[in-house]
Order: C-alpha cells, then structure tokens, then sequence
C-alpha cells in the first residue's frame, strides 16, 4: 500500500509545483496579492447578511478579469541569441548576455526576460527513493539537528531581467544572473519574454525556444598549504602517453609539444625546420602517483554528504594535480573507473568534468570499492580516501591500507553532529585522519596537514 499512497502524494505535489510555477510567470507581485485576496474572500462572500466580503471578492475579481483581457494585446515577435560559458560551479551565480531582436516594426518597452530551466520534474522512482532516504533521516516528533533538506531536484535559481526599450528591426543586450544548484549537466530550455498589463496585475507571455546547456562543476573549498607524502615509484615500461620530465637520460624520439612540456626539452632545430614546437622524448618509468579515492556507495541518490564529498575530492583534484606527478581518480558506478590526470595526460577541467558527472551507487557493495582501490595501492605514492561514512567495513578498508605502508590520509564526511559521536573511535585520533562535517567544511578543512 506504500507506494500507490506516494504515487497519488506525487501527482499532487507535481502538479501543485507546475500550477506554482505558471503562477509566479504570469503574475506580478501585485497580481498574486490580488489573487491570494481573492483566494482569501472566497470563504467569506458566501454569507452575504453578515459581512460585504462578496463586494469585496467582485472588485478583485472583476480587476484579474479585466487584466487577463488586456494582456491578449500584447502582439510581438522576437529572435533570441544566449551566449553561455562552457562551465559553471555550483553554488557560485555567474551572468551572461541573452541579446534578444525586435522583429517587428514597433518599439517594445517595459519587457522582462524569463529563463525557462530544463526538467523541473523528477521522474517518479528517483521521488521516490529521495523520500524513502528522506524518512530514513529525518524522523518525525523527533528533536533532531538534521532538517530536511529543500527541493534537490531544482538545478538553477535565475532572477528575472528587465529588458531595455527595444526599437523595431533592432537589438538589445539582457545580463541575466543564473545561479547553479547542483552540479552536472544543466539544460536550458528557452527564454520567455513578459510584459505586464496596464493595471499591473498579469503578463502577457511571449515563449521562444532556444534550448542550450552547459556543464556545472562541483563546488571547490581552499585548501591549506600541505605537501603529499611519498617519492616516486618504478612503474615498468611508464604510462603510456605520460609527458616525459626526463628522470632518465636515455633519448627516445622526437615528438610534438604538448601542453606541459618543459621548454628544456624543446628541440630548437626540429622547430625551425618544421615551423611548429618540437620536444625531445626520455624513457621515464620513475613516477609521483597519488591516488584520489572517492567512495560512491551510497543509498541516497540525494545524499547531502556524497555532494561534499564530490566537492572534498573536486578540492584535492585541482590542489595536488601538478605537472610533475600523477593523479588517479578511483571510485566505482556500473563499472570501477579509473581516470588519470597529470603530465600531459588531462589537465584539472577534465578531472573536474569527469567529477561532475559522478553519482552515487546502491547497487555495487563497498566490498567492490574496496578491492579496486588495494589493487591500485601498490602503484601509488600516496592515497587520499573520502569516505561517506565510518563503519566495520570501511575501518577494514582502511586498515588494509595502512598495512600496505601507503601514506594515507582519510577524510570522512559526516552529517551535522555527527562529528562527536567518532571522536570517541581509537581508529579516528590517527594523524591521518580527518572528519568533516556538513555545514562546516571549509572550516575543517583548514585543519588539513
């Protein structure tokens, strides 16, 4: 019986949010004062002996009436052009220009332009599961310092921008400010260019498709000043297509430059002849390799903390990436991925692109996390693991490591008060590990050696 009762608390609470989002479109501040008034006397006109509600409700009404009229007035066509950036970051507003063209003869004023964001509307078994984690959480006539969170399903909150007066056959610059919510793919539908009636009351919708999108980056934390332990390690025959700094003498072959390269190695006559850089290539099988692993496996498609600790591992990724070492990032989805950045391989935007793409998996056991990142140890010169939690399997996890004699360092993210409860854990008080917490992990951070 549990899931027909949410299907029916579902097709309400959509259409509730679609029916909210028309409103808020269509009418202005006024005019949604107007109608809450109307709203509000409808319970009291019926008893018209004692009270003048009704004249009220008729004076109101009769204004929505004569303002919905007035907006069908509005007769205009337009040629949108968005110019977006390639990235973003959640949680940090960013604007653009949207230059928007009168096509018709006369001059249009008193425009506002209205950003139509893509897929506003989950589908219902991700609402579903959101709200079964949901009651997981946060129990009801509990005092608890978790809250429930906000809708985690909207991706972007936009102001609405003014519109200049625009003449016929002419073309003006908007500056729209667009703040990103969560990370990942962001789609754009189109615009929606609105002009309120003469009362004040309703706007008159013009809709122009432009759909668009772009890439939001997982939120970045500054890190203090630390330094990696490990030296470099023998790696058989090198990695392959790795930027060669020369640790060996042994010339191997020209190439092209590539990003990274040490001007050293640039071989000036192969320049000159070919008119483009040209580097001279070493046999280098000595490598710093760190790996950075991030714990996907979580229940919790929504889960607060597997965001931060994206953002932890998004924070490392941009710091540690150097050009005279390795970064591998491992965590697990449908399948264990490994991607490496780092001397010519990728640069921090890819490690960032591949970042905000991951999500969290229920379906693969912590086991399989696990073993993907022991196999990998031997490799590395150092580990940097960010856990989502602290229990007998991810203590294994890491004992296992600490046995390997790989320079560690264990990030834990918690929820907020979740901090006390691990500081009684022996295994917590190492040098190497951290905990932080949700709400203050800039804060504990700070703290990271």
């Amino acid at each position: 019986m549990v899931k027909p009762v949410f299907w029916i608390f579902y097709r309400i609470t959509r259409f509730s949010a679609r029916v909210s989002r028309w409103a808020c479109r269509k009418f202005t501040a006024a005019g949604l004062g107007v109608l809450g008034g109307v709203a509000l006397l409808g319970f009291l006109a019926p008893d018209t002996e004692n009270n003048t509600a009704y004249q009220a409700l008729a004076l109101l009404a009769g204004f929505l009436v004569l303002a919905f009229v007035l907006s069908w007035s509005f007769r205009a066509k337009f040629s949108v052009r968005r110019i977006l950036p390639r990235f973003a970051t959640a949680g940090v507003p960013f604007s653009y220009p949207v230059l928007v063209r009168n096509l018709g003869p006369r001059a249009q004023q008193g425009l506002w332009l209205i950003e139509r964001v893509g897929a506003p509307d989950p589908r219902f078994s991700d609402w579903l599961v959101y709200q079964l984690a949901e009651e997981r959480r946060v129990r009801s006539f509990r005092f608890d310092r978790r809250r429930r969170r906000g809708n985690p399903f909207r991706m972007a909150r936009v102001r609405e921008a003014p519109v200049p007066s625009v003449r016929g056959e002419m073309e003006t610059e908007v500056r729209v400010t667009l703040t990103p919510l969560r990370r990942g793919p962001l789609r754009l539908e189109g615009v929606t260019l609105a002009r309120p009636d003469p009362l004040g009351l309703m706007r008159a919708l013009h809709p122009v498709p432009l759909p668009q999108s772009l890439l939001v980056l997982p939120r970045r934390y500054p890190l203090p000043s630390f330094r990696l332990p490990g030296e470099s390690k023998y790696h058989q025959g090198g990695v392959a297509l790795a930027s060669n700094v020369g640790q060996s003498d042994e010339f191997i072959s020209l190439r092209d430059y590539r990003r990274g390269d040490p001007p050293r190695h640039i071989h000036w006559r192969s320049w000159a002849r070919a008119g483009k850089p040209v580097v001279k290539e070493f046999e280098d099988e000595f490598f710093v390799r760190h790996a950075l692993a991030l714990d996907t496996c979580s229940p919790d498609p929504q889960s607060e903390v597997f965001e931060e600790a994206v953002s932890v591992a998004a924070s490392f990724a941009c710091t540690v990436l150097t050009r005279e070492s390795l970064l591998d990032l491992l965590f697990v989805g449908l399948q264990t991925y490994r991607f490496t950045a780092g001397r010519g391989l990728a640069q921090a935007d890819q490690m960032l692109e591949v970042l905000a793409s991951a999500r969290p998996c229920a379906a693969r056991p912590f086991g399989d996390f696990a073993r993907h990142v022991l196999e990998h140890a031997e490799l590395a010169s150092g580990c940097i693991c960010v856990l989502l939690a602290w229990d007998e399997p991810r203590r294994e996890f890491v004992r296992r490591l600490r046995e390997l004699s790989v320079p560690l360092r264990v990030l834990v993210i918690v929820e907020p008060g979740g901090k006390a409860k691990l500081q009684t854990d022996p295994a917590c008080r190492h040098a190497d590990f951290f905990v932080l917490e949700c709400g203050r992990i800039e804060r504990d951070l700070g703290n990271f050696q």
